[in-house]
């Protein structure tokens, strides 16, 4: 077999509580979980309180230390 260059993405173990940011897409912004079940996430926006219910699809890209959370747009 020809070897290929593969990308590899793992779901991200959650855990409530969690801030985090999503860059990116129409559901990028910060969020905080509030709610986790095996297929699914349920977050809340720390600005507007907006609760949301997704399946879970969040992969780690980077950790960052001291960062302004939420972000002041």
């Amino acid at each position: 077999m020809a070897a290929h260059r593969v990308v590899v993405f793992n779901l991200f173990p959650l855990e409530v509580g969690q801030k985090i940011r999503i860059e990116g897409g129409p559901r990028g912004g910060d969020w905080e979980v509030i709610g986790l079940t095996d297929r699914k996430m349920r977050l809340r926006c720390p600005v507007t309180f907006k609760e949301v219910e997704w399946d879970r699809f969040c992969c780690l890209a980077r950790e960052l230390e001291n960062d302004e959370w939420p972000r002041q747009h």
